[in-house]
């Protein structure tokens, strides 16, 4: 019996082990390498290096404003994507299941944009932004259109939120397409029988049976606006100035663009991940109280 169960362990491992060896060797091994070089002044150039303990985390937190800048735009673009692609996303989602032709053209419509790479996104929008509206706003005489989209720091993070939400919603919005068509209709009509409205059956009915969806949703946002690089390096680089750096681009600059400081780079990934995980823990906790209480 023992050998019987021997046997059924190591055939287990036999067929994890290759997918765990490439997971150790491009995740684990450069997240704990990323760790230890956050204690160091290594430039990712040369070998030698010294140990510095804390002072990379010290410098950051009390002589680079720019990181300290560039968390705070982070945290308000995410603050922003969190509402609005999910609200955006719901919205849509229940728009299409309650349509009784086109459903399949519609979700076709709003989830193409998410099969565009990012940053060619952010190269088309670019040219929309810079050419495409001021020219419309000549024509049709809507001088609002005529603005500095991509110069102005003032609307510069809402053309960073429109593209970013062109490219995203339709992702949510297949997700919570797919727990709106789990809700039984029985319990809709029901709800209508009894008195309730559309928006009334939304709160009461649909919104606390497709709640692990919203945690799914929620989950995919946090971590993906905490990360966003490649629509801001497409659009602003940043700019103007460092008005639009998120945090993921000030660690890019600190250890590959100008200052080759790999260890001080590290450091900064190191308090990235640290926040990530706070937020997510504290997201999926909420969450799943939510979907208990549900």
């Amino acid at each position: 019996m023992a050998t019987n169960v021997f046997k059924k362990y190591l055939s287990l491992l036999a067929f994890t082990a290759p997918a765990f060896i490439i997971y150790a060797i491009f995740l684990l091994y450069p997240t704990f390498s990323g760790l230890f070089y956050s204690l160091t002044d290594w430039n990712g150039l040369n070998r030698d290096y010294s140990f510095i303990g804390l002072g990379n985390f010290v410098e950051l937190f009390k002589e680079d404003p720019d990181f300290l800048n560039s968390l705070w735009f982070t945290l308000k673009y995410v603050v922003f994507m969190l509402i609005l692609q999910n609200g955006i996303a719901l919205l849509l989602a229940v728009f299409i299941e309650t349509r009784t032709r086109s459903k399949g053209l519609f979700r076709t419509l709003f989830f193409m944009p998410n099969m565009i790479s990012t940053i060619i996104s952010a190269f088309m929008w670019t040219f929309i932004f810079s050419q495409v509206l001021p020219q419309l706003a000549e024509k049709l005489a809507v001088s609002f259109l005529d603005q500095q989209w991509l110069g102005d720091p003032k609307f510069s993070f809402y053309s960073i939120l429109i593209v970013s939400l062109w490219n995203g919603v339709g992702y949510m919005m297949i997700i919570y397409l797919a727990a709106l068509q789990g809700v039984p209709k029985s319990l809709k009509e029901a709800a209508v029988i009894d008195g309730a409205n559309a928006f009334q059956v939304l709160r009461n009915v649909v919104l606390p049976m497709i709640t692990h969806a919203v945690t799914i949703c929620f989950f995919l946002t946090l971590n993906g606006a905490f990360k966003v690089f490649e629509v801001v390096y497409g659009l602003t680089g940043g700019g103007p100035g460092r008005a639009t750096q998120v945090i993921t681009m000030n660690i890019y600059e600190e250890a590959f663009s100008n200052n080759f400081r790999y260890g001080y780079a590290s450091a900064k990934s190191v308090v990235l991940f640290v926040i990530v995980l706070i937020f997510t823990l504290i997201q999926i906790t909420v969450m799943k109280k939510k979907e208990v209480e549900a």
